[in-house]
C-alpha cells in the first residue's frame, strides 16, 4: 500500500506531467536561452530574467513565445525555477530563489570551476556541488543539463537515432521532482537518465566521465559508475588546462567537436 507522502507524490506528479507548467528561468545566456526557447516551444508558460532589464534578453530566447521579466517576476507563481547562472554567482540569486513557491521544483544547471568561481572550501574540501547549493538555498534542488556544452545543447538535440541521440543525468532526492526534471530534459530534444539522488551527483561534476562527453542512454549508466570521487576535481582542472593551452596555441577557442576529442582523450 502506497503511503501518504507517495500519494500525495504521485497527485503532484499526474497535476503535472503531461500539462503545461509554469517555468522562470534565472540567467539568459547561453544555456537559459536555448531553455526558454525549446519549453515554451513545448507549451510551457516560460519568464526569463537575466541580472539587468528585460529588453537586454536576447530575442532568440524569445522566439517561440517566452517572455522576458525583471529578475524579481522570474519565480512568480512558478511551478518549475530553473537557475542558469554560474556556479559563484549563486549565493547572489538564493534570495531570489526563496520567493519561489514552497511548491516549486528548484532546477540547478551550474557547475563549479575555481578559476571562474572562486575558490568555495566546502566545496574544495569534499562537499558534493549539489549538497552545497541546497544549502544555499535552504531547500532541495534538481541538478539537470550541466554534462553538456552549449553547441551539443543547441545542435544534437532532437535526434531519432538512438545510436547518437545524447542523455543527460538528472539527480534530485525527491521523486517526483526528478521526475519532472527528467520530464523537462526529454522536452528539450534529449534522453533523461535517471541518475539518484543528489548524494551521488558528483557523479555528473566536471571531471567525471560523464561531463560534456555527448553519451548515449547505453553508455551512460557505465560512465556514471567509472567516476573516482577523488580524482574528479584533478581531471576537471586537467580539462581547463588544456582547454586554455589550445587557446593560446591555436588564438581561438577549439572548435565543438574538438572540445569532443579532448574531453574523451582524457577518460
Amino acid at each position: 500500500m502506497l503511503s501518504g507522502e507517495s500519494l500525495l507524490a504521485l497527485s503532484t506528479l499526474s497535476r503535472r506531467e503531461g500539462s503545461s507548467m509554469k517555468i522562470g528561468i534565472i540567467g539568459a545566456g547561453n544555456i537559459g536561452r536555448i531553455l526558454a526557447e525549446r519549453l515554451a516551444r513545448s507549451g510551457h508558460d516560460v519568464s526569463i530574467a537575466n541580472s539587468r532589464a528585460p529588453e537586454t534578453v536576447e530575442a532568440s530566447a524569445l522566439s517561440t513565445g517566452a517572455k522576458a521579466v525583471w529578475a524579481a517576476d522570474a519565480t512568480r507563481n512558478a511551478d518549475v525555477v530553473i537557475v542558469s547562472v554560474n556556479f559563484g554567482q549563486l549565493p547572489d540569486v538564493a534570495d531570489l530563489v526563496a520567493t519561489a513557491p514552497a511548491d516549486a521544483v528548484i532546477i540547478d544547471t551550474s557547475n563549479y570551476f575555481p578559476l571562474r568561481d572562486g575558490r568555495i572550501e566546502a566545496v574544495e574540501d569534499g562537499q558534493v556541488e549539489s549538497e552545497w547549493v541546497q544549502q544555499q538555498y535552504g531547500r532541495p534542488i534538481v541538478k539537470a543539463w550541466n554534462t553538456i556544452t552549449t553547441a551539443s545543447f543547441r545542435d544534437k538535440a532532437y535526434s531519432k537515432d538512438l545510436a547518437t541521440r545524447i542523455a543527460l543525468p538528472i539527480a534530485a532526492d525527491d521523486d517526483t521532482q526528478r521526475a519532472i526534471g527528467m520530464r523537462l530534459v526529454e522536452e528539450t530534444g534529449f534522453d533523461a537518465f535517471d541518475a539518484g539522488v543528489i548524494a551521488d551527483s558528483w557523479r555528473q561534476q566536471p571531471g567525471s566521465p560523464v561531463y560534456t562527453n555527448d553519451l548515449t542512454a547505453d553508455e551512460l549508466p557505465a560512465a556514471l559508475a567509472r567516476a573516482q570521487r577523488d580524482r574528479s576535481a584533478l581531471r576537471r582542472d586537467l580539462m581547463m588546462k588544456v582547454y586554455l593551452e589550445r587557446i593560446e596555441a591555436d588564438g581561438k577557442e577549439p572548435d565543438p567537436e574538438r572540445q569532443l576529442a579532448l574531453t574523451r582523450a582524457i577518460f
